[in-house]
């Protein structure tokens, strides 16, 4: 299956409330009022969210702190559209360190020895995601069925054998695997997107083709909804906006943060609706190898 692609723009700008500034901006170096003591000392890179607004994340942040006493105020975060936007600017110094999930993380590292754990943050093991798919919010059907499936597949053993051979025991050196999604003559269409730069979790290859975990699920899900899966490359930062304008049906990943201290509606816009979970990783960062 060949990847339809659509224009790429930079929309983390445009999304429902500011962020912090998105299109590869700061939130704020300086720490702005903030006393000296408490002013960001960490830049941080971060994949744009859906919806998280730079009030939201505030607040956030401070419930982190206060529910595991742990200063998360350091971080100065600057937002990126994609993984290998995000890697050249720590590359270039415009961050410190970059928030990636653990897989992910695997994946860049044996891939770029200039890059390395962070292993002296005790931020990072308070914080997971659970990975879900987001629909609108009047698409209901679309939205139980996947929740009918996620569940077949929980209890049948199949969800955790893709989770195993795409993400875990894959050879994180090479490129995620293609994989073809199977079309059905005449079946109904729902169109995907898909940021296609997060290996292995979402990914396209050089050559314009869905691989690796995403292409695995999304074949599985249609197989058993009896549907074509359309694949659409498109920007993190603009997936909200393109499901709302109905450019596609599903966003492949969105995420629900894990612990008391993180509201699962943290990322969630107004109008969309997540989907049961399918897959839970750990938050880790990268910093430049000394």
């Amino acid at each position: 299956m060949k990847l339809k692609k659509v224009a790429k723009v930079l929309l983390s700008c445009m999304m429902a409330g500011a962020l912090f500034t998105g299109c590869g901006g700061s939130s704020g170096g300086s720490g702005g009022d903030k006393p000296a003591s408490e002013a960001p000392s960490v830049k941080l890179g971060m994949i744009t969210h859906l919806n998280a607004t730079e009030q939201k994340m505030d607040e956030i942040l401070a419930n982190v702190t206060e529910k595991t006493g742990v200063n998360v105020s350091k971080y100065a975060v600057t937002y990126y559209d994609s993984l290998s936007l995000m890697n050249m600017g720590i590359e270039s110094g415009s961050v410190d360190q970059v928030s990636l999930y653990k897989s992910v993380a695997d994946y860049v590292i044996a891939n770029n020895d200039k890059f390395a754990l962070v292993t002296d943050d005790p931020t990072l093991k308070t914080l997971s995601d659970s990975f879900c798919f987001a629909v609108r919010k009047d698409d209901t059907a679309l939205k139980n069925e996947l929740d009918r499936v996620i569940g077949e597949m929980k209890a049948d053993g199949s969800l955790d054998k893709l989770v195993n051979e795409y993400i875990t025991a894959v050879d994180k050196g090479q490129a995620p695997p293609k994989v073809d999604i199977p079309m059905i003559d005449g079946a109904d269409i729902i169109k995907v997107g898909v940021t296609g730069d997060l290996p292995p979790l979402d990914y396209v290859n050089a050559e314009g083709q869905p691989a690796g975990f995403n292409t695995a699920l999304l074949a599985e899900i249609g197989k058993r909804l009896g549907k074509n899966i359309e694949v659409i490359d498109i920007d993190s930062g603009a997936r909200a906006t393109a499901l709302t304008a109905k450019n596609i049906d599903v966003i492949f990943w969105a995420i629900i943060p894990n612990g008391d201290h993180m509201p699962a509606d943290l990322d969630k816009p107004e109008n969309v609706e997540f989907s049961a979970p399918y897959f839970r990783d750990d938050i880790t960062h990268l910093k430049l190898n000394k």
